[in-house]
């Protein structure tokens, strides 16, 4: 008898024992960031501001990501705002909270048509600048951001958003009337010189548009052939709930892999309203009202993202980053006065969105 009680017991005791492991599996699960769920597949990344450095940003951040982006800090325009002036305090808080961290960093940009400042374009008397004397400034403004950030960046956003929206080549900028297309490749070849290492991409939206993908596929097919250190492509993924489609998204990540280049989604964030391309909001009547998060609109972009990241695991050989252009909807830089958007995985509570589960289970 006392032999039976003793085998009922330690059978009570394994059954509770797998009962409370059972019981505590969600909560081991909930634990896990974003970068775990992802860890044989690609590095996860967010763009952050000196405000998310502190407090519960910095913990979520910390807790969910191994790659930070500074979202506007490195920027030309806010880092070189005067020609002998650089400012480097933002940008190395977040490079210090990156290494603190043991996170890796991306730099964006270097050369971007948008906030670059105006004495960029202009000589001592207030004349436009000469080509020559436009790609010295160029030179030094890119020897001198890559060299001071060389032992924290692994990869830079080289050049931003040269090819046009339209039937046009390239985007008609200060920097391409002044100097032609020559300023690309030479930017990619200063920024290899000053840091041979770094990994250099060429950035840009609406990469998954047939029309402007062939045209840039055709610009770096070109640039390669030449032999400018190009590395890779970001595809910016400004996308919505409508865009892009599976089959275009593949199309994009294989042509360009195609090239052997590696493929990075650098600005990820997935509007809730139709129609948001690069920045480009349509505003009709009805999305100038102050919209809620609608169970429709959830639906919609639970969707969008379970696909979008089927893909991008689907071609984990040739995505080597993917980054989030804000860390939650508490602040997202597709908000607009009288409209918020929502299009991140976590809500304005910093809590996970449904569509957080739905990306991490696989």
């Amino acid at each position: 008898m006392i032999k039976r009680h003793v085998i009922l017991t330690s059978l009570t005791l394994l059954i509770t024992f797998f009962a409370l492991l059972s019981a505590f599996k969600p909560f081991v699960e909930k634990s896990k960031g974003l970068k775990d769920y992802y860890k044989d597949f690609f590095p996860i990344g967010v763009a952050l501001t000196q405000s998310d450095l502190n407090g519960k940003n910095s913990e979520l951040i910390i807790h969910q990501f191994n790659s930070v982006t500074a979202e506007n800090s490195m920027k030309m325009g806010p880092i070189h705002p005067l020609e002998n002036e650089y400012n480097w305090k933002i940008g190395d808080s977040i490079a210090a909270f990156a290494r603190r961290n043991n996170l890796k960093m991306r730099g964006h940009c270097l050369v971007w048509h948008t906030q670059t400042p105006r004495w960029f374009f202009k000589d001592e008397q207030g004349n436009t600048v000469s080509k020559d004397l436009l790609l010295k400034r160029l030179k030094e403004h890119i020897h001198t951001v890559v060299n001071h950030y060389k032992e924290d960046i692994y990869a830079w956003d080289v050049v931003n958003e040269v090819i046009a929206d339209d039937s046009t080549y390239f985007r008609n900028s200060q920097f391409y009337k002044i100097a032609g297309e020559d300023f690309i490749e030479m930017a990619f070849r200063y920024a290899h010189e000053a840091d041979p290492k770094a990994r250099l991409f060429y950035n840009d939206y609406n990469t998954e548009q047939p029309k402007k993908r062939d045209k840039i596929y055709k610009m770096l097919k070109a640039l390669l052939a030449r032999g400018v250190p190009i590395h890779g492509i970001g595809l910016q993924g400004h996308w919505s709930v409508s865009n892009p489609s599976r089959s275009e998204l593949e199309k994009s990540i294989a042509l360009f892999a195609g090239l052997g280049l590696d493929v990075q989604i650098t600005e990820l964030d997935v509007s809730v309203y139709d129609g948001s391309q690069g920045g480009q909001l349509i505003q009709n009547a009805a999305q100038k009202a102050k919209a809620e998060f609608t169970p429709e609109m959830e639906s919609r972009q639970l969707a969008q993202y379970k696909m979008i990241f089927e893909v991008l695991r689907k071609y984990k050989k040739n995505i080597t980053g993917v980054t989030f252009w804000n860390l939650s909807d508490r602040y997202t830089w597709l908000d607009v006065r009288g409209r918020k958007n929502y299009p991140l995985l976590f809500d304005t509570e910093l809590k996970p969105k449904k569509a957080f589960y739905e990306v991490t289970k696989f």
